[in-house]
């Protein structure tokens, strides 16, 4: 795959990451004021998905619950290694993408961390038992994946090249 020029990749790693924080930060702020104290819940796609406020003060799966300063230094981390990472190295566009959805994902919740206190969780699963989780943590794990998937493509660009 085409590796894109450091200005571009840079532009869409900040735009990227800028969307998912934008999107996730409107959508917790709608859900805080639609379903004001924690525990409401309306419907959302009957017998798949429901809203269901939730304040969690750990991370993925309520784990390290209590411990937000460590996650704060973690996503700052995170968006560092990842801005470097696209600064320095010719990676994809895919690559960049994926890196800035996974940075702002971590930002989105960080920024929750710091105002609230905890990070506001609302999207609930019907159809099986799984976390509550929010739009930064979608973005998150979508990044991941693309980020693998860019791995595993590019690095065997490399091999055969």
């Amino acid at each position: 795959m085409a590796k894109a020029g450091r200005r571009t990749r840079i532009t869409l790693f900040l735009a990227m990451a800028a969307v998912a924080v934008i999107l996730d930060q409107i959508v917790k702020a709608w859900v805080r004021s639609a379903l004001p104290k924690t525990g409401d819940a309306a419907p959302f796609i009957p017998g798949v998905l429901r809203l269901l406020h939730v304040e969690n003060t750990g991370a993925a799966f309520s784990m390290g619950e209590g411990k937000g300063f460590f996650f704060v230094a973690i996503a700052v981390a995170i968006f560092i290694l990842a801005l470097l990472a696209v600064w320095k190295e010719e990676l994809s566009v895919p690559f960049a993408l994926a890196l800035g959805a996974v940075a702002g994902g971590g930002i989105g919740n960080m920024i929750d961390r710091l105002v609230q206190g905890s990070v506001t969780d609302f999207f609930a699963t019907q159809f099986m038992d799984f976390p509550v989780f929010n739009v930064a943590d979608i973005f998150v794990t979508l990044g991941v994946i693309c980020v693998l998937i860019c791995l595993i493509r590019e690095g065997g660009e490399d091999r055969r090249g």
